[in-house]
This record gives structure tokens, sequence and C-alpha cells, in this order.
């Protein structure tokens, strides 16, 4: 189905054809069939498959119908700000020909900025629950005036524990049979329906393709590999599949930060993205990395959601991931709208049970490759460690130990370290 058989606004088909956008995906096409006809929907779709397209279209649609009629505003609910200023970004795109106003609204910097656009009139409000609490309890925000609401990711949303807030964000706003109302997660849990069910006016429920969790364009591959080898597969990989573009997801910060260091070390251009760095720095990296000024990114699962690169050659789970959810998250990072995509996962030990728990989840077995010696490079990383740090990094991505601060300091007697022994370099170099 064509978007021009919509029967849209000719500005916002405008928009939508400078987006580049012609054909409707599956979950366009659902949504849209029910949203622009006013009805409510609760969406369970993966990632990648145009959901932020459909729920922007149906907002920028009601609001072209109440022009004139009254000042209508619309609210867009969302876990992160990465994934905040991502919807952004993608409504001014489409809004180019309308003249709406958008903003965006999340913790972590000042409010100067964000009032002056909410003195300035706002149509579209994109934020997180707790700046949008807080605006709300200045009174810089009415939400009274809340027409048209989505909340995105919900199943994130509950998982960080955001439910008191969404509830007292609602509580705020006119009841569900005076709004229109969307939620979108990438699982409909229990939990996520009973929010649909307790916020939304008797929603249409959609599943796209709910037996496949995971995208069939993406080629998913598993190596077993020790812990203290995981930084020379991946050079041997990234020299396989030579990507042009990468997303390296790893378990903590720290490790985040190792595993860059050692690819710029080993002559990678790499650069991490963790939730300490500064809100501005983030963004920096993030545009930085979409606007292709280095080609990989290690990440803590802070990127996991509301990540959007355009043609993402692979995604490497460098560590398994401890929710098994955040697996589908990582790797619908790649394969995005149709476009296929490689997965990699580096299972080392004790992740065994780990790796059982995500293929039950996504109802099928990850393949297993075999890691040949020539894919074991030498880590040249090693060349640039300071003296008196141990060189065999735990193989759980934590920080290195200086000689001589063993566990003595702490216990009563010394344990054993639980991290991987020996050098670093692959198999028989």
């Amino acid at each position: 189905m064509d978007f021009k058989d919509l029967g849209l606004d000719p500005r916002l088909e405008q928009g939508i054809s400078d987006r580049g956008y012609t054909e409707l995906t599956d979950v366009q096409e659902m949504t849209l069939d029910l949203t622009l006809h006013d009805l409510d929907v609760a969406v369970q779709s993966q990632t990648g498959t145009g959901k932020t397209a459909a729920f922007l279209i149906t907002l920028f649609d009601r609001l072209l119908r109440w022009r004139g009629r009254g000042r209508k505003k619309a609210l867009v609910v969302v876990p992160t700000r990465e994934l905040a200023v991502q919807i952004e970004k993608e409504a001014k795109l489409l809004n180019q020909h309308l003249g709406f106003s958008i903003g965006c609204f999340y913790g972590g910097v000042g409010y100067g900025n964000q009032l002056d656009l909410l003195k300035n009139g706002v149509d579209i409000l994109i934020g997180t629950p707790g700046r949008l609490l807080d605006l709300g309890d200045r009174g810089d925000i009415d939400l009274t005036q809340i027409s048209f609401l989505v909340i995105d990711e919900a199943d994130r949303l509950l998982d960080m524990g955001f439910l008191p807030d969404i509830r007292r964000l609602l509580a705020g706003m006119p009841p569900p049979q005076k709004r229109q109302s969307m939620l979108f997660s990438a699982t409909l849990t229990h939990d996520a329906r009973k929010v649909a069910a307790d916020f939304l006016n008797r929603p249409e429920y959609i599943e796209v393709t709910p037996e496949q969790v995971t995208v069939e364009t993406i080629t998913q591959e598993l190596y077993e590999v020790p812990g203290h080898l995981k930084v020379n597969l991946l050079l041997g990989l990234f020299q396989r599949y030579s990507p042009q573009t990468a997303l390296i997801f790893t378990n903590t910060r720290h490790a985040a930060e190792f595993v860059a260091r050692d690819l710029k070390h080993n002559g990678i251009d790499a650069r991490h993205l963790t939730g300490d760095l500064p809100q501005r720095k983030r963004l920096a990296v993030i545009h930085d990395f979409k606007a292709a000024e280095f080609a990989v990114l290690v990440a803590a699962d802070v990127a996991a959601r509301g990540l959007h690169i355009d043609d993402l050659d692979m995604v490497v789970n460098y560590d398994v991931p401890q929710d098994i959810e955040s697996y589908v998250h990582r790797i619908g990072r790649t394969a995005r709208a149709g476009k296929t995509g490689r997965a990699i996962t580096l299972a080392s030990e004790g992740t065994t049970y780990q790796v059982q728990s995500i293929e039950n989840f996504i109802g099928m077995k990850i393949p297993v490759k075999a890691a040949s010696e020539d894919l074991f490079l030498t880590d040249r990383s090693l060349e640039h460690r300071p003296r008196g740090t141990d060189r065999r990094r735990r193989a759980d991505g934590g920080k290195p130990r200086a000689r001589g601060s063993s566990d003595r300091k702490r216990r009563p007697r010394r344990d054993k370290p639980r991290g991987g022994r020996g050098g670093r370099r692959g198999p028989g170099r």
C-alpha cells in the first residue's frame, strides 16, 4: 500500500515523500488503518519496522484536522533521552511543510532552552517521564491540553520503573475517552497490556509477526570464546566482514570504555557511549556516529533502544546480555526497514544459561560458528598498557587490577581471581 492512498493532507504527503517513504510497512498499514479513524491502539512491533513514522503521521494528521478549531497538543512519552532526540529529529523532517512547533524535554540538562520552547508554544512534546513531571509540577506544561498521547517502548518504561510516573502524568490529562492514545511495545507483556487497558480507550491490539521475535533479515552468529581472547576474535571478525559501521554492546560501562580503547590501539576508529558521559558529549558521540565520523560505537545498554542508525552493518554482543529481551533490542539496531544486517554474539565462560534463555525467548537456536585460528588476531593494545597494571583483564569486562592490589587487603584469605589467565594473543600467534 502506498502512502498516497491514505488521503492525507498534501503538505504531509510532501513531507513523507521528502523523507523517502513510499510504501507502508506492515505495522504502518495496520496502525494507520485504525488511528486515522480516531481509534486507540496498543501495538506490539519489533524495532526497525516503522512504528515511529506510524504514530508521527497520525499525530500530524490529527493536528492538521484540528487546526483552526482550538489548540490541541500531542505528547510522546519515551524511556530515554536518546530516543526522545531521535523521534524529535524524525518529527522535524516530516514537519517541513506543516509549520508545527516540536519540543524535546529530558533531564540531565538545564531548563533554560526547554522553558523557552514552552513559552513560545509547542504542538508536539516529546520527553522522558521525570522531566515531563518536573515541568508539569512547575506549571510550565499544562497536561490538560494533551489531546493525543503516545507511550513508546512501554515495556522499557516499565522495566525502568516508570509506571508511577506514567500514572501521575496521565492523571493530569483528560480521561481516555477525551483523548486519542497509542501504546507501542516490542513485546506486549502482561504489564504492558494492563497499562493499555487502564489508560487507553478500548484499544485495538495489533501484533506484528508475534511468533517471529527477531527480524529474519538479520544473520545471527554465536562464537564461543574465552573472555580474555574476545578482542583478538573481534579484530578477526572485523577483518573478515569489513563492516562500514558497527555497534558493539557490553554489559558494563567499564567494558565499553576498555573495548573502545583497545580497538583504537588496533587501528579501528571507535568511541564509547555510556550513561555516565555528560549529556552534551553523549549527543555529540551519537551525532558523529550517525554522520559516519567514526566507524565503531561501543555502548553499554543505554544505547540499546532509541539509537536509530541507517544502514548499520553489524551489531556485536561483546557480552551476552543479562536481560533476554535486551538481545532482541540490541540486534534490532541492524537490518532496519527491510534491510539486511549481521548480529554476532561472543559467548564466554559461564554464559550457557543466558544463551539458552535467549534462544527460548526468540524461538530459535543461534547458529554457532567455529572460530578458526586465523580469526584470532594479535591485540596491539597490550603494547599501550601502562606498566604496573594487570594485562590479563578480567573476562567479565571489569577494570584491570593494579599489580599488588590483591583481594588480601579486603578479605581474610586470598581468593583466586575470577577472570581468565594468560596472554591476549590468539592461538598460534
